[in-house]
């Protein structure tokens, strides 16, 4: 009874008391945390897997065609070897890479729950374009994973090459992790640029023909940040991080083009016949006031003196 008149009481715009937000916040991140908890519970069973996945391209890429778990058995071999260094990282990096684990393939659950308490507060086309923004974001930062998961073993032979020769190369398991996690992260963001750039947009705060001149600018700092976020000296992997931000990047500025015409014919029609005109409420100069007489302006009643008006004297 008391969910249900609670249910009727809430305001049709989404407005609630501080209370009732608190403790909306609060079931929200405890659906979220549950989820995120559950996840990487399951994915504790399965952290060797998950830990082979990321490290078999790169052991292939330099000539190591062994498993993580037969590299381990070997006394000697002739390429690089993935070590654990310590008693405790066995433990610390099955939790750290079933976290890890958990936060992405559980991320639809807690982004839905972020979505679902802002949501009541948008209006309808804020919820449109928010809505958008989250569809859109997640799968351009997994294409952006994938790149870098696809250009990790490229970089990996580069950078071992540098190797001095007859030495058996080592890589710390939990620094190897901590590299593909950042060039992921890395890689999945500089994928949202273009995303961000049709928001500001759609909020009319810069326009198409804006970042059409913007261009040369914007290949030449893509190219900079490209170079310095990727590891390796080699041009292939600066090109496979740039190469589709250039892309998207010309794809946000045609959609923004046609954003900003779409705006300019719905202008020049006008609003239409169920629609309110705009009001302009810029101030303007009213110019001189004009000065009214006030004397005499009622007749005086019978039986009354002239000079009172409504039985008040008139002291004009």
């Amino acid at each position: 009874m008391l969910k249900s008149a609670r249910k009727q009481e809430t305001d049709p715009e989404g407005r609630m008391p501080l209370v009732e937000h608190l403790r909306e916040l609060r079931n929200r991140l405890a659906k979220a945390l549950l989820a995120i908890v559950v996840v990487t519970i399951v994915a504790a069973f399965f952290y060797k897997g998950i830990i082979e996945f990321f490290t078999d391209p790169v052991l292939k890429a330099v000539g190591c065609h062994s498993s993580f778990a037969e590299l381990a058995k070997q006394e000697d071999g002739t390429c690089a070897r993935i070590v654990l260094n310590g008693l405790l990282t066995p433990f610390t990096l099955a939790l750290k890479v079933s976290l890890m684990a958990g936060l992405v393939l559980s991320s639809p659950i807690w982004l839905y729950q972020l979505w679902a308490f802002i949501a009541p507060g948008l209006h309808k086309h804020e919820k449109k374009y928010s809505l958008a923004f989250v569809g859109a974001g997640f799968p351009l930062f997994l294409a952006g994973g994938f790149f870098a998961y696809k250009t990790l073993p490229t970089m990996a032979k580069v950078l071992l090459d540098f190797s001095p020769a007859g030495l058996d190369n080592q890589l710390p398991l939990d620094d190897l992790l901590d590299l593909i996690t950042r060039m992921v992260v890395v890689f999945g963001l500089s994928f949202e640029l273009p995303l961000l750039l049709v928001m500001l947009n759609l909020g009319g705060v810069i326009t198409g023909k804006r970042m059409l001149g913007w261009w040369r600018g914007m290949i030449m700092g893509i190219t900079v940040f490209a170079a310095v976020a990727t590891p390796s000296t080699d041009p292939l992997t600066m090109l496979a991080l740039a190469g589709p931000i250039w892309v998207l990047y010309f794809c946000a500025t045609a959609v923004s083009l046609l954003n900003d015409r779409r705006k300019a014919l719905r202008a020049a029609a006008g609003p239409a016949d169920d629609e309110a005109s705009e009001l302009d409420l810029t101030p303007e100069d009213i110019g001189e006031v004009e000065s009214v007489s006030t004397g005499g302006s009622l007749p005086a009643k019978a039986g009354t003196d002239s000079d009172r008006v409504n039985g008040y004297d008139d002291i004009t």
